[in-house]
């Protein structure tokens, strides 16, 4: 089944992009993106930079209109919808607070829009802020806040208009590493306690499988895969993908019998056709003082904590190995033997 078809799940779905195309000019951002984001999930849009996925968002939020294709907001047709009808709440990268109300009266600012009345507006935005942690600081103005923290008053007040759809653009890429994964946590918890419809939008894949049902990963403007993080990480359905979701050792491999290669000095099983290239994640290799496999040098020792990763030349080329952190693995200079579990080998692909 293609990435496009997969991706396009059935329907009832809250969110689709059915064929969406848009250029600027000779520049192809997106080409035929058909993809559907089922009721209440968080679906991840991945890629690297300038491959489409903040398009699709800003076609979502109605920012911009396709050069063809249909955008669907709970089967409704909303391509030609303003941005300021579309049900949809926005948490930017740069939090986009307004400095001169406090986190209180941002909160309520979507709700002051809608003229709900000022007694309503102050217990929605009151509960918000106790949601996301900030129960106490509705009176504090945006420059007394703390990054993480104005990111908290940003996503409180993207719930506040309780809309179908929250888009999340890279909110978290402008905070140190401790307090992103603090506030990625968060984010979930609050999408799952809500039950909200979620597209997130990233190009770090560590957040991307953390935080996601499903990871759609676009390449160049199409839809490489769609699929749960565990999938997308352990059977890539292209070398794209392979690559850019993690670390990969692409090896080179000999045809080995029907169906089989041999690859770092043992046999292992395909599934399709033998390949002269083959893809092997660092925690599928192991090293030993001696037995079978492809000796090598370790030219770099790098300690992560529950893993040390090794990398390790051989006359195949360097390999990447992730071992488990023990006493007794070797050092950089030292001679090592790379084995390989047969059972976790792909074939590389387009």
């Amino acid at each position: 089944m293609s990435a496009a078809v997969e991706g396009s799940a059935g329907g009832g779905a809250a969110v689709e992009f059915q064929g969406i195309r848009r250029s600027y000019g000779s520049t192809h951002a997106l080409a035929g993106l058909d993809l559907a984001l089922k009721s209440g999930e968080l679906l991840a849009l991945l890629g690297p930079s300038g491959c489409g996925k903040t398009t699709a968002l800003r076609l979502l939020a109605g920012f911009d209109r396709p050069t063809d294709g249909r955008v669907l907001i709970g089967g409704r047709d909303v391509t030609d919808v303003p941005a300021s009808r579309r049900d949809t709440g926005m948490v930017f990268q740069a939090y986009s607070l307004f400095p001169t109300m406090t986190a209180a009266e941002n909160v309520a600012f979507g709700l002051r829009m809608r003229k709900v009345a000022t007694a309503e507006r102050r217990r929605r935005a009151g509960e918000l802020l106790e949601l996301v942690g900030l129960g106490d600081r509705g009176g504090s103005y945006p420059h007394q806040l703390s990054g993480g923290q104005q990111q908290r008053v940003a996503l409180a007040r993207a719930l506040a208009v309780a809309p179908s759809v929250l888009l999340l653009d890279e909110p978290l890429s402008a905070l140190d590493a401790r307090v992103r994964v603090q506030l990625r946590d968060e984010i979930r918890r609050l999408q799952l306690a809500e039950g909200i419809t979620t597209l997130f939008v990233t190009h770090d894949q560590s957040e991307a499988l953390a935080i996601a049902d499903r990871v759609a990963v676009l390449n160049a403007g199409r839809l490489e895969q769609v699929a749960p993080p565990q999938e997308i990480y352990s059977s890539p359905a292209t070398t794209f993908v392979a690559e850019f979701v993690g670390v990969v050792n692409r090896l080179a491999a000999t045809p080995d019998g029907p169906g089989r290669v041999r690859v770092l000095g043992a046999s292992a099983q395909l599934d399709g056709d033998p390949t002269d290239t083959v893809l092997v994640r660092p925690e599928a290799l192991t090293v030993g003082a001696e037995g079978p496999g492809e000796a090598g040098t370790v030219v770099t020792r790098t300690f992560l904590g529950a893993v040390t990763r090794l990398v390790v030349a051989t006359e195949a080329g360097e390999v990447t190995v992730d071992a488990v952190t023990r006493p007794g693995l070797p050092d950089a200079g030292e001679r090592t033997v790379v084995r390989l579990d047969t059972d976790r080998v792909r074939a590389a692909t387009a």
